[in-house]
């Protein structure tokens, strides 16, 4: 989607290819583990989703597109027909509270993954572990080596990618988030430490960056361009990534999809400050969500720094953690009220509503929003 007019403030109403937002708040995908053992999104989820519906776009969280994806436990999935029908559930219950768009985010996590988690031994661009223990249902585990990947193993995992985009439009979500962030498989392709191939997509930085380019043109082909994100994490750490041309490595990507017609590109800690973040902004000729770096979660550090990312560039912030916190933090913005704190950071990953649907509203009210059952009657 090409980039036609400047943002004038957070709560302006904006476009996003065939999506009308409006305003320009979105909330960032966040994985909570509150899906079912099988990847389905659970009735608790619904009623998440449908508590912070006043946001302009929701990217849901992230959602693998196969069986050997899946990271960690109860983390949602969108490659069968139960996900499916229990992504409609939050969709028909996000709509029928009056919300905005959604997207969905598809992360495939490569050697972010266990046997004891999915049954599958991970893949990965090289036989190279995870330098960590990984959370499995039976605790913290050492990873595994991942398997390395065929390039019948790529292009099978391009066409899971562009399967489970169609899975989510028919779910009722708008469009979706390629995740090409924070050290999952297809960043993994991207960076040198985890990338030691020496055929056509390890090595140099237009080969490390073709996997990426072929899942987003997969999954554009599928579903129109101008439903499809793309995600990336420039210079992000995270699970072991190491990057040593950052500033040569995401202007060659942004380069080769720039004339694809994506719906948006959106940057996880994005820095106005950094050259790098300047030289995609002035490459990118399409909308641009960007994610700031928090160091507290305020109505001051949140509108200040949204606010410099306004006027370096970006079209529309991504909030996670706010968001996590304060069902209605699009009105306490618009107020400048005063926003809850994360209560427990352990309590974002485990299964139940505390820590998750519990967070009240203005005036010390409970935020609600009705249960929807999944084996009940869709809202029209």
């Amino acid at each position: 989607m090409t980039r036609t007019t400047a943002p004038t403030d957070l709560f302006s109403p904006t476009r996003l290819g065939p999506l009308t937002l409006p305003n320009r708040l979105v909330m960032a995908p966040l994985t909570r583990n509150r899906a079912a053992a099988d990847g389905t999104p659970t009735p608790l989820m619904a009623t998440y989703y449908a508590q912070r519906a006043s946001a302009g776009l929701i990217v849901a969280e992230a959602s693998t597109p196969n069986a050997v994806g899946q990271t960690y436990p109860n983390i949602t999935a969108i490659h069968t027909p139960a996900h499916v029908a229990g992504w409609r559930r939050v969709t028909d219950a996000v709509r029928a509270a009056g919300g905005g768009p959604m997207v969905l985010q598809l992360q495939h996590g490569g050697r972010v993954g266990h046997p004891a988690t999915s049954g599958h031994t991970p893949v990965a661009p090289s036989p190279v572990p995870l330098p960590e223990t990984i959370f499995t249902p039976g605790g913290h585990r050492e990873s595994v080596v991942p398997r390395e990947m065929t390039l019948a193993d790529i292009r099978s995992t391009a066409a899971d990618f562009a399967r489970a985009a169609r899975n989510a439009l028919d779910a009722g979500f708008g469009g979706v988030e390629v995740h090409s962030a924070n050290g999952h498989l297809l960043h993994q392709f991207l960076a040198g430490n985890t990338n030691r191939r020496t055929d056509a997509y390890g090595g140099s930085v237009p080969h490390r960056i073709r996997f990426t380019t072929e899942v987003t043109e997969a999954v554009a082909a599928e579903i129109g361009a101008d439903r499809v994100g793309l995600r990336i994490s420039p210079g992000h750490t995270v699970n072991g990534i190491t990057e040593d041309d950052t500033e040569t490595l995401y202007p060659a990507l942004v380069k080769r999809l720039a004339g694809l017609g994506l719906a948006y590109l959106h940057i996880v800690y994005a820095d106005p400050a950094s050259p790098v973040y300047h030289r995609i902004r002035a490459d990118w000729p399409g909308i641009l969500i960007a994610n700031p770096v928090l160091p507290e979660i305020t109505t001051e550090a949140v509108t200040q720094a949204s606010a410099r990312l306004l006027t370096s560039g970006a079209d529309l912030i991504a909030l996670g953690r706010p968001f996590l916190a304060n069902p209605d933090l699009t009105t306490r913005l618009h107020l400048g009220a005063p926003l809850n704190p994360v209560r427990d950071r352990y309590l974002m990953y485990v299964g139940g509503a505390t820590g998750y649907t519990d967070y009240p509203a203005l005036g010390d009210q409970p935020s609600s929003a009705p249960m929807v059952a999944l084996d009940g009657p869709r809202v029209a």
